[in-house]
């Protein structure tokens, strides 16, 4: 039996892809469904990873040639100041069109953990993986 499933090809020597991450960012939103979660903001754990085709190298040193894990990080923030979003999927899936607007990122995986939301767990959330649009099958 064969799978549709294609795993995130994280980094390529031969293809020269790179992995660009940001982990563990820890913000507060404003997220939820319930009234009290729409009154305050909540801890929200966010983890990146971009397949990113660079088509440089880095031996230019020169930081416009890349994605920059701080402008990733802006656009988490951006998401964040945009409103209440209601679902961590919705949070997700705006993260990961963010970092799609650069043409460089071909795949965005995107977990999004609310760490205060059940007091028995540690965290619960989702993760996403997207593709540019146009491509098919693994990377």
């Amino acid at each position: 039996m064969t799978s549709n499933v294609h795993h995130l090809k994280i980094a390529d020597a031969d293809r020269a892809i790179r992995h660009v991450f940001v982990r563990d960012l820890r913000l507060d939103a404003s997220i939820g469904v319930y009234a009290h979660e729409k009154q305050n903001a909540q801890p929200v754990v966010i983890n990146i990873d971009l397949t990113v085709q660079e088509g440089v190298t880095t031996s230019d040193d020169d930081i416009r040639n890349v994605v920059c894990y701080e402008t990733v990080v802006n656009k988490v923030k951006a998401v964040l100041a945009d409103g209440h979003i209601h679902l961590v999927e919705t949070m997700a899936e705006a993260i990961a069109h963010r970092c799609l607007e650069d043409a460089r990122v071909e795949v965005a995986r995107v977990r999004v953990e609310k760490t205060a939301a059940i007091a028995e767990a540690a965290s619960v959330g989702v993760e996403i993986e997207r593709r540019r649009t146009g491509r098919t099958g693994p990377l």
